[in-house]
């Protein structure tokens, strides 16, 4: 499986995200975007759990620089929640369980709703 996704909204085929990581192993979760300056406008990362939850699916933004858009998935690829997380907040947690996330540049709230249904692409 490819490391890298191309994220579309599953209804119009409207570009999400052109490069999302994708997210699997211990050290990915961990590290996240801590420590990173910046973010490429049209990059991201996807984390993938085994299945959903919501405490799996919390994020905090200790060391992380700036401010991201968070983007909560479950299971079938549908927007369960979303959120602007700022810098050095101690908890973001989903309003329903989710098996993915998405932390892109802000600008992703933009592109995506609550109740959207996101594919996930090989790069």
């Amino acid at each position: 499986m490819a490391s890298w996704r191309t994220l579309r909204n599953r209804e119009t085929g409207a570009l999400v995200l052109a490069r999302a990581r994708w997210c699997t192993s211990f050290w990915c979760h961990f590290k996240g975007l801590q420590f990173r300056s910046r973010l490429p406008e049209d990059e991201g990362l996807l984390f993938v759990f085994p299945k959903e939850s919501r405490s799996n699916t919390t994020i905090h933004m200790f060391f992380v620089f700036f401010q991201i858009g968070v983007v909560w998935l479950d299971a079938s690829g549908y927007v369960v929640d979303k959120a602007l997380a700022k810098p050095w907040r101690p908890m973001y947690a989903p309003r329903a369980p989710a098996q993915f996330f998405i932390e892109a540049n802000p600008s992703i709230l933009d592109r995506v709703n609550i109740g959207d249904s996101i594919q996930f692409d090989d790069v």
